[in-house]
């Protein structure tokens, strides 16, 4: 698989459309487009292998599942994650001839995600660093009641940003990355060291993700039993998504029943003691 340069000129348009502070907006740009979910969809369809894709986005998602970006602070950007690394993630894939549903296509391409996510970081704060700027001139603009000129700073001026921070390195690291990622099908063997080192740190990265996903959701160790019941029935049974899906919704009805019954006898208890307090000042 090779990659052209009108290719990587879209998957430059749509990392664009998907940087944060967001050309694309929030909703539509960073959490839609920019998530590797999507990503892989959007990749597979310019490269014209859209179940490689989806597989590479599945696989890189799983590690970025919790990822937030609070305010100006971003560990990874998911951005150069869907739009550098699912496209290298794909060449490599074809380059080292495995398949796309196998486990070793998925830990390579998690390997090259988050190797690409932590490079995205720099361009993100390049983007950020460069808007303002661009916020200088919009409050020079104001302070001189230069109002129209608020439409070119915020639709005009962001692009620059994006086209140097997002279109420009997207572009050349696709293409030439591309040939590059090619190159290592000689330099480095499947069965060697490196290739083996890169699958088994693969492996593990979705402990991260999930790793940091329950650590928001989980309060009390009690909320973990979900979890490892969910986890061993998938393990040991072999249940696809569906099937997880309707077990996860009967845990959520019989949490919810729980739930509204320890209510209803906290209500009924308070009412009682209200009800003994009124009778005590009648007495």
């Amino acid at each position: 698989m090779t990659i052209s340069w009108f290719q990587a000129a879209l998957l430059g348009l749509f990392a664009c459309l998907s940087s944060m502070p967001g050309l694309g907006g929030t909703t539509i740009g960073n959490y839609t487009l920019g998530r590797p979910l999507v990503g892989g969809l959007v990749c597979g369809l310019i490269l014209g292998d859209i179940k490689t894709g989806i597989v590479c986005g599945v696989a890189m998602q799983l590690v970025y599942i919790a990822l937030v970006t609070p305010g100006g602070t971003v560990s990874a950007d998911v951005r150069a994650v869907s739009y550098i690394g699912i496209p290298l993630a794909m060449v490599a894939i074809h380059s080292q001839g495995l398949s796309a549903t196998s486990s070793d296509a998925a830990n390579l391409a998690k390997s090259m995600g988050t190797l690409v996510g932590t490079i995205g970081t720099v361009l993100f704060y390049g983007t950020a660093t460069m808007n303002l700027v661009w916020q200088h001139i919009g409050w020079q603009a104001v302070e001189k009641r230069e109002f129209k000129r608020l439409y070119v700073v915020d639709w005009g001026l962001p692009w620059i940003s994006h086209i140097v921070f997002s279109f420009i390195p997207t572009l050349i690291m696709c293409k030439l990355g591309a040939d590059a990622v090619t190159a290592l099908k000689n330099a480095l063997p499947m069965d060697g060291i490196p290739m083996k080192t890169l699958f088994t740190v693969g492996s593990l990265l979705p402990c991260v993700g999930i790793a940091i996903l329950l650590k928001q959701i989980v309060e009390k160790a009690v909320h973990f039993i979900p979890f490892f019941v969910g986890f061993t029935l998938a393990a040991s049974l072999g249940l696809n998504l569906v099937s997880c899906a309707v077990i996860s919704l009967i845990f959520a009805v019989l949490f919810y029943e729980l739930e509204t019954i320890k209510n209803m006898r906290a209500t009924a208890s308070a009412e009682a003691s209200d009800f003994d307090d009124d009778d005590e000042e009648d007495i």
